[in-house]
């Protein structure tokens, strides 16, 4: 940046403090050539909040507010939350914004009533704005009435963006059905911290031995696993289903959350007690051992599987990946020296992938090193660089 030249003021606005997005925003605020405020819609992280996903209260145990300015504008909905396009309302929201004179705004999500209605009251005012969000269409193929009212409606939402960040190519393909021209779409991935689930690697991969040991899981057995929410659309019965099927019985199954399904998991691990563990809900400061309880990490989603973010921790932790081509970042981070990609279609396909992973565990360790290395083009510095290139071409000097 020239010694002479002003700092573009990036306001940001999300609903809520989350985890994959604390570490950008921190790295945004130690820039010389950005000074950024973060707005809260919903809450900022400071109290236990019911996620119903896992269905139960949860507060993540790191600091998801530190490094950063930020604002917690307040919501007027009856049921605050994102679980519904009424759940963010804020009144006060884009008045709140203004007064910070922002040069650039970063919206991040638009279903929701204030994010929506932000999006509009800029381009008004012919303040540059960027859109970020991960929708792709790989669930279903568009069609029928309820898809054509979709497209109208979002066909105006989305020419309100100065540029839409695009997060992979699920996601790039989605924002063309829409008819998004191509010079307003930037490429801006979704990514995480690589060096808090990489580093320290020795002492994360002891406590992970460790707790296999407690776990009963002796050093020699392969093990899977699986961590996120138990509910149908991640399909972790069909997963348990499928290893039950497996030719090795020594393959164990790992795990880890909570959800809808877990009474339905934890009974059907009971009649199998030597095939798997289930283990309740993990922090955030203690994923980067979870994932290297196993040798193998796998991710069946059906639907709503947007990204796959826990993909790209499994990846930086130095493990191979198993994941369904519902899954939206399969096509951008997964490749056949770190991981595989079934088809959700094919009948049998999730065991018929298990067997053929499973089958030599020293081959496993080898895709684990280069799912290592895999991770870095993936992490939080990349998504910096190419917002901050987005920022200047939008909103030049």
């Amino acid at each position: 940046m020239s010694p002479t030249a002003r700092p573009k003021r990036l306001a940001i606005i999300v609903s809520h403090p989350i985890q994959y997005y604390a570490p950008l925003y921190q790295r945004l605020a130690r820039r010389q050539d950005l000074v950024i405020k973060v707005f809260f819609a919903w809450h900022a992280g400071q109290a236990e909040v019911e996620d119903r996903g896992f269905a139960r209260k949860l507060k993540w145990d790191i600091d998801l507010t530190e490094g950063y300015q930020f604002e917690l504008v307040p919501n007027m909905a009856p049921d605050p939350g994102t679980h519904h396009f009424l759940g963010l309302i804020n009144p006060s929201l884009v008045r709140r914004v203004l007064a910070w004179r922002p040069d650039v705004v970063h919206v991040t999500g638009w279903a929701s009533l204030s994010h929506v209605c932000a999006l509009r009251a800029f381009r008004r005012r012919k303040i540059p704005t960027l859109f970020r969000g991960d929708s792709h269409l790989l669930d279903a193929a568009p069609k029928g009435p309820r898809w054509q009212l979709k497209r109208r409606v979002l066909q105006k939402v989305y020419s309100w963006p100065s540029a839409f960040l695009v997060v992979g190519k699920a996601n790039r393909a989605y924002y063309e059905a829409f008819g998004v021209a191509a010079q307003r779409l930037y490429p801006c991935p979704h990514s995480i911290d690589v060096g808090r689930f990489s580093e320290p690697a020795e002492r994360l991969d002891r406590d992970a031995a460790a707790w296999r040991q407690q776990l009963e899981i002796p050093p020699d057995r392969c093990a899977l696993v699986f961590a996120g929410k138990f509910e149908r659309k991640k399909r972790p019965m069909e997963l348990m289903r499928a290893v039950l099927g497996l030719t090795d019985p020594g393959i164990v199954l790992i795990m880890v959350g909570g959800g809808e399904l877990e009474n339905d998991m934890r009974s059907l691990a009971a009649v199998h007690p030597e095939r798997f563990r289930v283990l309740p809900f993990q922090n955030q400061s203690r994923m980067p051992v979870v994932y290297r309880l196993g040798q193998l990490f796998v991710l069946p989603s059906a639907s709503g599987e947007t990204w796959g973010l826990a993909v790209n921790e499994a990846l930086a932790c130095g493990r191979p990946v198993l994941v369904s081509d519902r899954v939206g970042g399969a096509a951008d981070v997964v490749d056949s020296t770190s991981g595989r990609v079934f088809s959700w279609r094919e009948p049998g396909s999730l065991q018929h992938a298990l067997e053929e992973m499973t089958g030599d565990c020293n081959r496993l360790s080898g895709m684990g090193r280069a799912a290592a290395r895999c991770a870095w083009s993936f992490d939080i510095a990349r998504t910096e660089a190419e917002l901050v290139d987005c920022i200047r071409k939008v909103c030049p000097a």
